[in-house]
């Protein structure tokens, strides 16, 4: 009976253990590429969502247009991967003071996740080199942490001012098969 129990045990342990992932190559790196990805999706589905008539939409006149929210986050993807991969750094506001159609926000901010993915794409051994980030010395990989962060924080931003139009923002919305 034992002999049985362990030839059991045995034979349920093989596959299990078959399907144990392997361990990601760059844990620390994908963990905030991961967040990157799905907030970035979010926010430029809802740029693209967005009709351009409330591109100048505010809720109150001491926060950002939902256009300048759009070309914010493009200028400060830019610059902090641009911090992550130890380029030089071109003024996060620049996009956000000078581009004012919906087209041409949402090509600055499609282009911003692009450059972005190269930084997405080091190591975590090169992400633990240093950079200068807004004038203080911080890892690399606090950049891209602080980018994927950034990103989230301006996409629930972006839900208010959807949810105010009445518009259901994309993390809201049924996906595909559902």
């Amino acid at each position: 009976m034992k002999a049985t129990a362990i030839m059991l045990a045995a034979l349920i342990a093989v596959p299990a253990f078959a399907q144990t992932p392997v361990p990601a190559a760059n844990p620390g790196v994908d963990a905030a590429k991961t967040t990157f990805t799905i907030m970035s999706r979010y926010f430029t589905a809802a740029a693209e969502q967005l009709p351009e008539a409330d591109y100048s939409f505010r809720p109150v006149e001491t926060v950002r247009t939902i256009g300048q929210l759009i070309g914010h986050v493009a200028g400060a993807n830019n610059d902090i991967c641009a911090a992550a991969l130890g380029e030089p750094q071109k003024g996060e506001d620049d996009i956000e003071k000078t581009v004012t159609t919906k087209a041409g926000l949402v090509a600055a901010l499609k282009a911003s996740n692009e450059y972005c993915a190269r930084a997405y794409a080091m190591t975590d051994a090169a992400s633990a080199g240093r950079t200068t980030l807004f004038g203080q010395d911080q890892s690399k990989a606090f950049a891209l942490s602080l980018n994927a962060a950034h990103v989230g924080e301006h996409y629930g931003n972006i839900v208010t001012y959807m949810r105010i139009k009445g518009l259901v923002p994309p993390s809201s919305q049924p996906r595909p098969g559902q």
